[in-house]
């Protein structure tokens, strides 16, 4: 578990000692959108199992008590027990390993085309087979000329080139989110910040409250717990808990 503390700015009113909504960057929204790719198995093992409301908790307690001498010969209870976040579970930063910038790779070619055709298609005939490798510098397997001419690899849902270094995570750092009391989560504006105000029937500002708060590791605990029984996150975690 990485060992990282974040923050976030509360707005509570006072008068109901209620958390209206908070205030975030990327790496908070990151966090609560991660929430939903965590493995079932890793939620149980880092509440605990009697923190877990319902069944849960005895399913992993029943299973963790189960011989290992029932279990198919190609299953181990482990998988289950402590998944290691393979693939999407990689994704949460509290929680679990956060996810690696997209991968993108460079595939070359040798660029050996016939350039006296043309093709209505690819704009140009390939005298070689269109053999592509991730290796820039090895010999083409047909025509034996260098594989050095970068091919521009696409997005397959956008359409659009891949770029290097990309950030992690799930959203852009490029605004301040909105975060209100059930996690749910907007982009943050003027506008926004007015309507909710007016959604909350908010007639006296003077009742208003900007509390600057941390999310670490405790938190993390506090309000994972909470979003599976509650629709008033942030409030059960900073402010109940503090009254």
């Amino acid at each position: 578990m990485a060992n990282k503390t974040m923050v976030l700015k509360l707005l509570i009113d006072t008068k109901e000692n209620r958390v209206l909504f908070a205030e975030a960057g990327k790496e908070v929204v990151d966090f609560i959108f991660g929430l939903l790719a965590l493995p079932l198995g890793s939620i149980v093992k880092v509440l605990g199992q009697d923190q877990m409301v319902g069944s849960i908790g005895s399913i992993y307690s029943g299973l963790k008590n189960l011989s290992s001498s029932y279990m198919q010969p190609d299953q181990k209870k482990d998988i289950l027990l402590n998944p290691n976040g393979q693939s999407h579970c990689q994704n949460n930063v509290l929680l679990l390993p956060a996810p690696a910038p997209a991968k993108v790779d460079t595939y070359y070619s040798c660029g050996n085309v016939k350039r006296n055709d043309y093709d209505y298609d690819y704009g140009s005939i390939s005298l070689c087979p269109r053999y592509v490798s991730e290796v820039c510098g090895i010999a083409c397997p047909s025509c034996k000329r260098k594989m050095d001419k970068v091919m521009q690899l696409l997005d397959h849902e956008s359409g659009q080139e891949l770029k290097r270094n990309q950030v992690g995570g799930y959203v852009k750092d490029v605004v301040t989110y909105t975060i209100m009391d059930d996690l749910s989560v907007m982009p943050m504006s003027s506008i926004s910040s007015i309507t909710l105000l007016n959604k909350f029937s908010i007639k006296n500002v003077n009742v208003l409250k900007e509390q600057t708060v941390k999310l670490g590791m405790e938190e993390a605990m506090e309000l994972l717990k909470a979003s599976f029984d509650s629709k008033t996150v942030l409030t059960d975690v900073f402010l109940a808990s503090r009254v």
